[in-house]
């Protein structure tokens, strides 16, 4: 089980939802030149969909499932496959403050279902179009 926060502050029901109350912060990270197998493992070690990709402190890319996906169907060999070859490089992003439906647009529209959360320059967290819609529906369950 994912350990995103879903939260509702009943204490403001009129307060929209940010990325920030849904965001996990157990997020995987990997250099450009580590190999798509060692990523892939790392991800399904930490039981999540996706691994952001540093070079020094800086978002570089993004790698997710699919990729390793379309990576696998290529024939190469994962274990000398650089992240860097697969990877979405400089990839959309969200602030904390982003809405969730703001996010959830963003996602849609591009067709992602991951989207790395930056305050600045660093890296707070991932969001997911279930932690998405994870909100909506506690929300809409915890107005009734």
């Amino acid at each position: 089980m994912r350990l995103a926060k879903v939260a509702y502050d009943s204490s403001r029901p009129g307060r929209a939802l940010t990325v920030r109350d849904v965001m996990t912060t157990r997020v995987v990270t990997t250099s450009p030149d580590d190999s798509v197998a060692s990523a892939a493992a790392a991800m399904v070690r930490q039981k999540v969909g996706s691994a952001l990709i540093l070079q020094s402190r800086f978002l570089a890319g993004i790698l997710t499932e699919r990729d390793v996906l379309r990576a696998a169907a290529s024939g190469n060999d994962l274990t000398n496959s650089p992240v860097s070859a697969w990877m979405t490089k400089d990839p959309e992003q969200a602030s904390p403050g982003t809405t969730i439906e703001d996010a959830l647009q963003l996602m849609l529209l591009h067709g992602f279902r991951h989207l790395p959360v930056m305050e600045g320059r660093e890296v707070r967290g991932v969001v997911s179009l279930r932690d998405l819609a994870a909100a909506r529906i506690t929300r809409q369950t915890s107005r009734r």
